[in-house]
């Protein structure tokens, strides 16, 4: 491990986990090295699974602390162990299969000086330079019913220049303040996998902050779709679905809505 400098003051701390993805994090971590040199990161770097590195902790211009899981852990208690190790001001979780042409960081941060930010995404875009709809209404029993038979195929917001306020964003690219983050006590871990975004942004309007998309912050994802091919991971995602159906975070964000 690297020295990390002892103040934290506008420093982001980056959030990877690799689940046997190390190619795609060497890819990303190349991405992060040439398009954001000027911004003030850290990495720290979790293998879930065993796998080695094909690259050196000290072959970026970025300090990176790396954690090897001894057992694998799910989504939110990977990024809340890795911000147990963080040191910066700023939390961000980005998967592995985000690709950068920009640097990102320095929109993302300008959105926290909206005291009322709790979390703020940027822009998705996929591999043919589409808009992903990454940015949507709080999913209900009803919605999830008529998207599984084809009826609901219209995006929920539409996006354009301008940063706006959806109900929650996709947990590929998330940035927090720390203070924030730590308030929310971070992941709910009982999610192994999926609706972890949806539940904290939940909780973060629950709280009294807002969720906001800024499309000056770019990002490329590069999607691998795991829990429409694998029967196991559809399990955990309709699992997932059903904890936070049957949770007082639902309920409760649901009469906010409606209120």
């Amino acid at each position: 491990m690297e020295e990390i400098a002892p103040s934290n003051s506008g420093v982001v701390s980056v959030s990877v986990v690799s689940h046997l993805q190390i190619k795609l994090v060497a890819q990303l971590l190349c991405d992060l090295d040439m398009h954001c040199s000027d911004s003030r990161l850290e990495l720290v770097l979790t293998l879930n699974m065993d796998e080695d590195l094909p690259f050196g902790l000290d072959d970026f211009s970025f300090p990176i602390k790396l954690i090897r899981n001894q057992t694998a852990k799910g989504f939110g208690s990977n990024h809340n162990q890795a911000f147990r190790h963080a040191n910066g001001q700023y939390f961000c979780v980005l998967n592995p299969d985000i690709r950068l042409e920009s640097n990102p960081f320095d929109a993302l941060v300008f959105c926290f000086s909206d005291a009322d930010v709790g979390v703020a995404a940027p822009l998705v875009l996929g591999p043919d330079g589409m808009v992903e709809d990454s940015a949507r209404r709080f999913p209900t029993p009803f919605s999830v019913f008529f998207k599984a038979l084809g009826r609901y195929k219209e995006i929920d917001y539409a996006i354009g220049e301008m940063p706006f306020h959806p109900d929650w964003v996709g947990g590929m690219c998330l940035l927090f303040s720390r203070t924030v983050f730590e308030r929310l006590g971070g992941f709910d871990e009982r999610y192994f996998l999926y609706y972890e975004d949806v539940d904290i942004c939940a909780r973060l309007r629950l709280f009294g902050y807002e969720i906001l998309l800024n499309p000056q912050a770019k990002v490329t994802h590069h999607a691998q779709r795991t829990s429409r091919r694998n029967l196991t991971y559809l399990r955990w995602h309709f699992k997932s679905m059903m904890r936070f159906f049957l949770s007082p975070v639902f309920w409760r964000v649901y009469r906010l809505r409606r209120s």
